[in-house]
């Protein structure tokens, strides 16, 4: 009996994600043999703000990010579960999961975009691809997952699959409607609580590293770990001291959490409810002491191990706290790196970080916060690039 259940996850891709190794040095990303192909029945669901970068230079960062983390918040709790591969991009998001639950992933896009549209004035495109037609397009998906903590891991996504599904999606196609008018996502545990974070070492730098047109993959490889091995040196970090990020007065960001909140029947009451939540945490992190199951030091550690600063989705995506000379260092190494052919790069500094949150429960261990550059992040990155030949 079991052998048989076991036998219909390997050909249907159920349990794909649980049985993946999982490795916890992310130098080894750059380890094909970590990767494996995505079955084929999955899809791949993608968005992306149109227009960010105008909406970021406004001012409007911290929105464009929250948006973005919107879309993960919202398959995790339809899914129930944060376990599924997905990635954030700043001003998007992408995911993968089995053809049994692309319906769920539907309904989680569509109502997401409608959200971020209300909510924010923003357009969402959203997209759900099946991993059979990108294969059918020469391109593949594989996944591998990283240990950013004993109790969080995410996964990095390599084989060109994503890459080539999001400029489909830009170009309009596997478009996905949104929801109708008034359809709210379930969006709890999305927060921003957390202040902007400045650096210890000079500058916070975004960074995109892509694989240029033709290059081989043993280039661009040796390309990211020498890379890699800068960004792991003494004149780098990852962009979060060690005590935690800077605790938010009680109410500053409130606006963009409160649109989170349903507010149906008794309008008033979930806003009250949320405004004594952001005071008592506040209370709370601000004296340091344990309040029922919850020990503000012992959560501070576990934000800073499982923030996700850096990532592999067919091309790497950093978040660093570094020197200045670091910062050109890289800036030069890229720069030969295109000169050669072998990447197309970006980079943005900043003088601050930025963190959003997904946390279901405060008082469980795998609570998830992206982190992207306060003044543009991969976004501003992602433009400085070239475009592809």
């Amino acid at each position: 009996m079991a052998g048989g259940r076991q036998e219909s996850d390997r050909r249907t891709g159920a349990g794909f994600y649980d049985r993946l190794p999982v490795f916890d040095h992310f130098s080894e990303l750059t380890d094909p043999a970590l990767y494996l192909p995505v079955p084929d029945d999955w899809v791949l669901g993608l968005s992306d703000i149109v227009r960010s970068t105008a909406a970021i230079r406004a001012g409007r960062y911290k929105e464009v990010n929250t948006a973005a983390a919107a879309v993960i918040a919202a398959l995790a709790n339809r899914l129930g579960t944060s376990e599924f591969p997905f990635v954030f991009g700043g001003d998007g998001a992408s995911f993968a999961l089995p053809a049994t639950q692309a319906e769920a992933a539907q309904e989680a896009l569509s109502a997401t975009a409608t959200w971020v549209n209300e909510a924010f004035g923003f357009e969402l495109r959203i997209a759900l691809v099946p991993v059979s037609e990108i294969r059918a397009a020469g391109q593949d998906v594989r996944i591998a997952r990283f240990a950013a903590s004993p109790d969080v891991s995410y996964a990095m996504f390599s084989g060109g699959g994503l890459a080539w599904a999001e400029r489909r999606m830009k170009e309009g196609a596997f478009a996905l409607p949104p929801a109708p008018p008034g359809t709210l996502p379930d969006l709890s545990g999305l927060s921003c609580r957390f202040d902007e974070i400045r650096p210890e070492r000079g500058v916070i730098l975004s960074l995109i590293i892509l694989p240029a047109p033709g290059t081989s993959p043993e280039a661009f490889n040796l390309l990211v770990s020498e890379v890699l091995s800068l960004a792991e040196g003494p004149e780098a970090g990852r962009p979060l001291p060690d005590k935690g990020p800077p605790l938010a007065s009680p109410f500053k960001g409130f606006g963009i959490e409160a649109k989170t909140v349903r507010t149906s029947g008794l309008r008033l009451w979930p806003l009250v409810r949320l405004a004594a939540g952001r005071l008592a945490a506040f209370l709370i992190f601000r004296t340091g002491r344990p309040y029922g199951g919850f020990d503000p030091a012992q959560y501070s550690h576990q934000l800073v191990e499982n923030t996700d600063f850096r990532k592999f989705d067919d091309g790497l995506r950093m978040t660093l706290d570094c020197t200045p000379a670091l910062a050109d260092r890289l800036q030069a190494l890229l720069q030969e790196a295109e000169r050669r052919g072998i990447a197309r790069s970006g980079l943005h500094r900043q003088d601050a970080a930025l963190m959003t949150c997904f946390v279901p429960s405060p008082t469980r261990a795998d609570h998830i916060h992206f982190v992207d550059g306060a003044m543009g992040g991969y976004a501003m990155a992602a433009q400085a690039m070239r475009p592809a030949l």
